[in-house]
């Protein structure tokens, strides 16, 4: 274990977990994470935020030279509470910069504007903006992080319903099931240094308004995925979110399809955010920048 990766445990352990404990209020989270992410997670240098006009406020995030032809389409997380392309720069412009690739970023509407399943709704919009201006579903990748992530693999499930099949997803500890079924809630609630689990159900009930968490486009670890392109699921072995990285992984090899799943040991819940401080988070988008590399070069060889 890096000292970085002890240090950070500990400071969001005994710093930020308690106050996440005791916010009364999502826009108050939302502000605190909009005012903090950029300033502790900048940007790379001469990194690139193109907004564009499309249905749902979209933004083209980039670093170096990115080429063209494929493009990753990135949903936040947040707890569907927070999070915007402006608050993932950081991570996200060193994610460009490894996979070579433009990343989309879509700022579906949160909780406090539109409950369930408006960010469902919105990340189709993505998906067909980036369709309509030239992109074949083989050349777009869905990724996200926590929130984002259960997002991205409902929005895979939708999409492959409708015959259009991305060329691979990518999910950095992602949220699968709003039931809140998984054993790691209770096992690992103590050890998550940063996830407070007694809030979740709250999260819940607000972000769905009465709507049945077992859905799948709110909870994807219920839906039906029709021939899966390969995906990739990265957790961290203390998360209280494990158990639906390893239920989704399950999930998607019972449907047929090729799926790494790689748990890392003792990182807090999505350490890639942290990747200008910490060294597994930098490996861990290496990683993912590698495999969406294979993806794309086995989709264009086809």
């Amino acid at each position: 274990m890096s000292w970085q990766r002890r240090a950070k445990n500990g400071w969001m352990r005994y710093g930020m977990k308690p106050v996440l404990q005791r916010t009364g209020s999502p826009d108050v989270a939302r502000r605190f994470f909009e005012a903090m992410a950029p300033r502790f997670y900048p940007a790379l240098p001469f990194t690139r935020l193109l907004p564009r006009p499309a249905p749902v406020p979209l933004t083209i995030v980039s670093a170096g030279r990115p080429r063209l032809g494929n493009v990753i389409l990135f949903l936040h997380g947040g707890a569907y509470l927070a999070g915007s392309a402006r608050a993932y720069q950081g991570m996200l412009s060193r994610l460009s910069l490894a996979a070579g690739l433009e990343i989309a970023v879509p700022d579906y509407r949160l909780m406090q504007d539109a409950p369930f399943p408006a960010p469902y709704e919105d990340g189709m919009a993505a998906w067909q903006y980036l369709r309509d201006t030239g992109y074949a579903a083989q050349d777009i990748l869905l990724a996200g992080d926590s929130a984002g992530g259960g997002l991205a693999l409902a929005l895979l499930a939708g999409l492959l319903a409708k015959g259009e099949r991305p060329a691979g997803l990518v999910a950095f500890s992602p949220w699968c099931d709003l039931t809140l079924g998984g054993a790691s809630l209770q096992s690992n609630r103590d050890r998550d240094v940063i996830i407070p689990a007694a809030r979740m159900q709250e999260a819940v009930e607000q972000y769905l308004a009465g709507a049945d968490p077992a859905d799948g486009r709110a909870s994807p670890l219920f839906a039906d995925f029709r021939n899966p392109p390969p995906v990739l699921i990265q957790a961290g072995s203390t998360e209280v979110l494990l158990s639906d990285a390893q239920r989704m992984a399950e999930r998607l090899q019972e449907a047929g399809g090729t799926v790494s799943l790689n748990i890392w040991r003792n990182v807090p819940h999505v350490w890639q955010f942290m990747a200008g401080h910490l060294p597994e988070g930098q490996a861990a988008l290496e990683e993912a920048a590698g495999f969406v590399n294979s993806v794309f070069g086995s989709s264009s060889a086809r």
